[in-house]
């Protein structure tokens, strides 16, 4: 898969087994949401700058470092929300902007209802967030509005991928990088990833 980071980590591995379960509790299914995204978004943020940095220890001078401040989140509604949070607790400077997007689930078409963003979106790098790239739609049309809005930089972190996600998001924007802990197999004849782990807003948010 071209432009596709796989994050293999025994964490991830152990709470997306979690997550994919049926059976998990919605409690549980937060809690480890939060830490895959946490791992994934450690992972995309390698590419985010530094400024160097002098402090006192409390023994000696030395030369630090801090990030540059220079990303902004863009969660997919609604469920990309259940990544901003723990995102936020690692950088919780971070602007965010909001795209909302339905799902038609009879032809699978995102359709837009809000969009707020950030200034100068073209300075900065762009994490886009939803735990699931099944058809790509709501992801790239996500996308496309925010390469209209002058973004340059956007990177996409997901929890599952299916490959039919992937291959939209290689065609349309062969420019843009995925961040993911697992690809899937397939879409089922209802755009559900399989095996996947069902309908995450709704595990989620417990709707």
């Amino acid at each position: 898969m071209q432009n596709v980071q796989l994050i293999d980590h025994p964490l991830t591995k152990h709470s997306l087994t979690i997550l994919r379960d049926k059976n998990t509790d919605t409690e549980t299914f937060r809690r480890h949401t939060a830490i895959v995204s946490q791992i994934i978004i450690m992972e995309a943020s390698r590419t985010c700058k530094l400024n160097v940095k002098q402090i006192e220890t409390p023994v000696a001078s030395m030369q630090g470092y801090e990030i540059y401040r220079s990303l902004i989140f863009v969660p997919v509604l609604r469920a990309g929300i259940s990544m901003l949070v723990p995102a936020r607790d690692f950088l919780p400077w971070t602007s965010v902007g909001f795209i909302g997007l339905e799902r038609d689930e009879e032809t699978a078409i995102a359709h837009e209802y809000y969009q707020k963003f950030p200034e100068h979106i073209e300075k900065k790098l762009i994490m886009v967030l939803d735990p699931m790239l099944a058809t790509g739609g709501s992801v790239s049309d996500t996308i496309f509005r925010l390469k209209e809005k002058g973004a340059k930089r956007i990177a996409i972190a997901c929890i599952v991928a299916a490959p039919e996600g992937i291959k939209r998001i290689n065609k349309e924007h062969p420019d843009v990088k995925i961040y993911t802990t697992a690809i899937d197999d397939h879409l089922n004849d209802k755009k559900y990833i399989v095996p996947g782990l069902g309908d995450f807003g709704d595990r989620y948010f417990g709707t």
